[in-house]
């Protein structure tokens, strides 16, 4: 917990990919800035992405009841939406620990750990190789 300017906001971090998300919840109406923009005009109005980004206030039915401030780099918007999801579900157990079960069996806290692999030398790409030829 940290204090600036007399307002009090939890901070949290989301990763996914190579997407990094610095979360800040405060209490307020619901709205949810990133990068300066609202989520809507952010995220260009895509209904999957803005309703992942819902995801943990659904899972503890706590919905227009946090202001949030996010900035994210890197990734694409997939990504950053995933990111911004477990910062969220991450500053709400910052919080109030007693949210973290039901966070968890909604899945919201575990960190996907999967990146993209690098392309290897003498290859094509990560894996792809020339074709065979037996003569």
């Amino acid at each position: 917990m940290a204090t600036t300017s007399a307002k009090t906001y939890f901070y949290a971090l989301g990763r996914r990919k190579s997407a990094t998300a610095r979360v800040r919840l405060m209490s307020g109406k619901g709205t949810i800035v990133i990068n300066g923009k609202t989520a809507e005009e952010y995220f260009a109005d895509s209904k999957y992405l803005l309703s992942k980004l819902n995801e943990p206030f659904i899972a503890i039915s706590q919905e227009n009841k946090y202001a949030i401030t996010v900035v994210v780099s890197g990734g694409g918007h997939e990504g950053q939406a995933d990111a911004i999801r477990l910062g969220i579900a991450k500053s709400l157990v910052e919080v109030n620990e007693e949210l973290r079960p039901t966070l968890r069996r909604a899945e919201l806290l575990g960190r996907d750990s999967r990146q993209k692999e690098r392309k290897k030398f003498g290859l094509k790409g990560a894996r792809k190789q020339r074709q065979f030829t037996k003569r």
